[in-house]
């Protein structure tokens, strides 16, 4: 087990660019100035998941909260934090991710550190609000024997910087995408409004999706390898192979994903909640439906000012009008779906409980390169 922040890639300088708006310097979420994000990684054995952690700025969180807002896609998902967050739109915490069932013990290590900061929280203060997302990795992870634990909250959150990791790392280490191996990913856009610069940063925790609904840049890329699949078993004949696979890809979309958003645009929690409503449009695109048994979520943060704790006034910054916004729209879209195809890129193949395994995008399409440029 280690905190494998250097582990991972970033996948898409060799992916295909989504739109036609520029990627920041660094093609993730710490393009926007200020933020940063690390991962603990759990890999050991049947042990395959982690925890992220992304931090809006490098101060106390608790003392300086930034304006914040998620939108629910679909709602299967046992995120915490989310009812305090839409009615009072800032964020108080780190936001962290990992699998479904260390939510609780990451949020106890979130209220622990920031108790230990601030003696008053929860006697002269309010309580403190965790903020947790989780998608489920039990398909490659055992997430029955409760691994991640609140030591690796606190590694996590020691990791973070400017050098954020895509791929089989931190909360993306047991995930799948389109029954391929899954996990975090990251994408910048840059846009210019009224003759000012902003940047919008995406970070994914992508874990959904089947095989046949892939879609890569507006490419079927799914269908045509599902069509490869069923074309190798119907040349072996391999009649227990074909009602296998016929079964798998038949299967509902059951996975989830998180995505984060964060801009240095100056909003408020309003309008960042039509910010990140924007998320399900670059979803969509990849081929994802929000099926029955999937957790979207998508959270929108601004850096452009803080909230200081127990002030009875503060002031705000002029903010964009909600008529400027469509560039970061367009930003938030073509991020999220650069993120998800970044998650697959990045992602190394995966073996986990009970032999199960995820060949990653390249090694189970070893042409990828020729194919999207014959498809394109």
């Amino acid at each position: 087990m280690n905190a494998a922040q250097s582990r991972g890639v970033q996948g898409t300088q060799d992916a295909p660019h989504i739109g036609e708006l520029p990627r920041g310097p660094l093609g993730t979420i710490a393009d926007v100035d200020g933020v940063t994000a690390g991962h603990c990684t759990l890999d050991q054995g049947a042990l395959q998941t982690g925890v992220t952690v992304i931090r809006p700025h490098a101060g106390d969180p608790f003392a300086d909260k930034v304006p914040a807002a998620a939108s629910v896609i679909n709602g299967f998902g046992k995120s915490m934090g989310l009812v305090q967050l839409d009615e009072l739109g800032t964020l108080e915490t780190p936001i962290a991710l990992t699998n479904t069932f260390g939510v609780a013990a990451v949020a106890q290590a979130q209220i622990r550190a920031a108790c230990a900061a601030h003696p008053h929280i929860g006697r002269e203060w309010p309580t403190l609000n965790p903020l947790v997302f989780e998608c489920n990795d039990g398909y490659l992870n055992d997430i029955r024997t409760l691994a991640v634990g609140e030591q690796h909250f606190n590694q996590a959150y020691a990791a973070a910087s400017a050098n954020v990791a895509s791929g089989s790392v931190g909360a993306g280490r047991g995930m799948s995408c389109f029954d391929l191996k899954g996990g975090i990913g990251n994408a910048s856009r840059v846009v210019e409004i009224a003759g000012r610069r902003y940047t919008v940063g995406a970070l994914v925790l992508a874990n959904f999706g089947r095989l046949p609904m892939l879609v890569v840049d507006g490419m079927p890329l799914g269908r045509i390898l599902a069509q490869r699949a069923t074309q190798r078993e119907a040349d072996a004949a391999a009649k227990t192979a074909n009602a296998t696979n016929a079964a798998s890809t038949a299967k509902p979309e059951q996975g989830s994903i998180i995505m984060i958003v964060a801009t240095d645009a100056p909003l408020d929690a309003r309008q960042l909640k039509r910010l990140s409503l924007r998320a399900a449009a670059g979803l969509a695109r990849t081929g994802s439906v929000y099926g029955h048994g999937s957790g979207d979520i998508a959270l929108a943060f601004s850096t452009a000012y803080t909230v200081p704790h127990g002030a009875d006034f503060f002031t705000l910054p002029p903010l964009l009008a909600d008529q400027r916004m469509d560039p970061l729209f367009r930003a938030c879209a073509d991020s999220v779906e650069q993120a998800i195809v970044d998650a697959l890129w990045s992602a190394e193949s995966l073996s986990g409980r009970d032999g199960h395994r995820r060949l990653s995008l390249r090694e189970s399409v070893p042409d990828l390169a020729r194919l999207l440029k014959h498809t394109s």
